[in-house]
């Protein structure tokens, strides 16, 4: 059912209050602002706080647009190649995306995505399978149709980066399919986001190949290094991301990266309220260990007899070092949430408890909903939430995508 809170935010201009000071007057989370934001329902919990704390009623902070208002809108279609557990989609959908399928090999992120999306096709299979077939036919979507083209293949180097070959500089890698694909449907637009590591990957050769290549499968790209953190995210997690823009299309899309937030969430904004559920535990002797660290700190925060033992052939490298034994504070964001929750040389511990952040409070840190699910062992679940895109990045850049092609 939609849902809109324009009337609350109206309501705060009127009382001269932003959203940051509402959300420390009512109590509410950041991620329930966030919600909102999204015109996702919240708890009635949480909406009557807000009341409250502005003294009104429910029907003035928000109301249910008519459903023929809704029908109104353009429905925009998407398909994500190496899906993962569904963080860049999830955005994509909020955004205003009709996801019409989603390929991800791994069985565990492929039943994540069946389990929180039954209406989604998702295709769990080698995607070298799936790109040699006609995926026109395959999707029901007719070559020069679709809206968007998402995903983030790993980039492996090229084994004839450099010589100019077009596709064939890609073949035998993921990305060659992510290429496949381009050429085959020829999107409006396209989504390709990576790690940042991937500028300078194979001394900048790779992505100088993989831009090539879109350009002469007929786009015109912009590129920006974004930080999640910017975008609602409590989290410093920088990511590079490529947009492509068909060229017959050029002059009729404009497309410009999402501004930076005014308010950066940090720990406390997510964590205090966040759910319990499956956590990996230090072992003992680390447990006692981080119990000496204090919010914020590090291996340099302790006796140094105990960081020597505990540091071993680590202590005599040279750097800061600062992510072993490294504590997190409320008052900071988390650093990149990871894929597994306890590496010597990458500690996250847990501000207020000596431990590693749960599976849920990872996936705060991602901006994924309470709501969304992760199957698989515990581990299987930590690598999910680790390779994940954060939702409230997604969003932002599906927003602008959504914005470009409304000008059509």
């Amino acid at each position: 059912m939609p849902i809109s809170y324009d009337r609350l935010w109206k309501l705060l201009i009127d009382k001269k209050m932003n959203r940051t000071e509402l959300k420390e007057a009512a109590g509410i989370s950041f991620n329930v602002l966030a919600r909102m934001g999204k015109n996702e329902p919240v708890s009635i919990e949480s909406l009557e706080k807000i009341c409250r704390t502005l003294t009104c009623n429910i029907g003035d902070v928000m109301e249910i647009p008519k459903l023929e208002e809704k029908t109104k809108e353009k429905q925009f279609k998407s398909i994500e190649l190496f899906a993962g557990a569904g963080g860049l989609a999830l955005g994509i959908e909020q955004a205003g995306f009709d996801t019409i399928g989603l390929i991800e090999f791994d069985k565990d992120a492929a039943d994540t995505l069946k389990c929180n999306r039954p209406n989604w096709k998702v295709v769990h299979d080698d995607i070298a399978n799936i790109s040699c077939l006609d995926l026109e036919e395959y999707f029901s979507v007719k070559k020069g149709e679709l809206d968007l083209l998402s995903g983030g293949a790993p980039c492996q180097a090229f084994s004839y980066a450099g010589k100019r070959l077009g596709l064939e500089d890609a073949r035998g890698t993921l990305f060659y399919h992510y290429a496949i694909f381009l050429e085959k449907l020829q999107p409006k637009m396209f989504l390709f986001e990576n790690v940042r590591g991937l500028l300078n990957h194979n001394k900048g050769q790779t992505y100088k190949t993989i831009l090539e290549i879109f350009e002469q499968e007929g786009y015109t790209i912009q590129k920006r290094i974004l930080n999640a953190w910017n975008y609602g995210v409590a989290q410093k997690r920088e990511r590079l991301i490529t947009i492509g823009i068909r060229n017959d299309l050029v002059n009729k899309i404009h497309f410009e990266f999402p501004v930076p937030h005014k308010y950066k969430p940090v720990l406390k904004d997510i964590l205090l309220d966040c759910p319990k559920s499956a956590g990996t535990p230090y072992s003992e002797y680390k447990r006692k260990i981080f119990e000496i660290v204090p919010p914020g700190g590090y291996w340099r925060h302790v006796p140094e007899d105990i960081a020597k033992e505990y540091m071993k052939s680590c202590w005599f490298m040279e750097g800061g070092r600062t992510g072993i034994l490294r504590r997190l504070s409320l008052d900071e964001p988390s650093l990149t949430v990871l894929t597994s929750p306890s590496q010597k040389q990458t500690d996250r511990c847990h501000p207020l408890e000596p431990r590693p952040f749960t599976v849920r409070e990872n996936a705060r840190c991602q901006s994924f909903p309470d709501d969304w699910q992760f199957c698989g062992s515990v581990g299987q679940q930590y690598k999910q939430v680790g390779n994940a895109v954060p939702v409230n990045l997604a969003y932002e850049i599906g927003v602008k995508i959504k914005e470009g092609l409304e000008n059509l």
